[in-house]
């Protein structure tokens, strides 16, 4: 049997896969987790498209709620972007965001703050939160899955 990290590097390990963060209050990713989907920056097109088959994505939530101001400051969920369809879809008062399926992984919440020492693509650790304000960005495999590897329900001691 294999360990959580080991399990990580080789589903996520193909050298054409890239691993990405998405940054949305938890309780939209909560409805992403229930529907199998994601979208990116308010549905924008062009984010979402940027992520392709075998990729690795990362949800962390700033908030609780989308416009409260409870913070939640952790990686609520991860998976994998199983195929490479972005579709639209028609909701209530004119609101068509694009999405795409993720293959969501068994996973805890785990807080960001104690990561940030160990994370390579947060260059300033003391204003780390700038980078997350772009909504959906790159990051290294080896960010991925250090931060796969804490989020593993065996791992979980929180």
């Amino acid at each position: 049997m294999y360990s959580y990290h080991e399990r990580v590097s080789m589903s996520s390990g193909a050298d054409s896969s890239r691993y990405w963060i998405l940054v949305a209050a938890r309780d939209h990713v909560q409805r992403g987790l229930s529907g199998g989907i994601c979208q990116a920056n308010h549905g924008k097109e062009a984010a979402i498209r940027r992520m392709k088959k075998g990729d690795g994505v990362l949800f962390y939530s700033p908030r609780v709620k989308f416009g409260e101001d409870e913070k939640c400051q952790k990686f609520t969920a991860i998976g994998d972007i199983p195929d490479d369809l972005v579709y639209q879809v028609h909701l209530q008062d004119g609101f068509s965001p694009f999405r795409r399926r993720v293959a969501f992984r068994p996973c805890v919440e785990i807080p960001i703050e104690p990561l940030i020492p160990e994370l390579s693509f947060i260059k300033n650790k003391k204003s780390w939160g700038y980078l997350f304000r772009f909504g959906m960005f790159q990051i290294p495999r080896e960010d991925f899955v250090k931060i796969a590897s804490a989020m593993s329900p065996a791992t979980e001691t929180r």
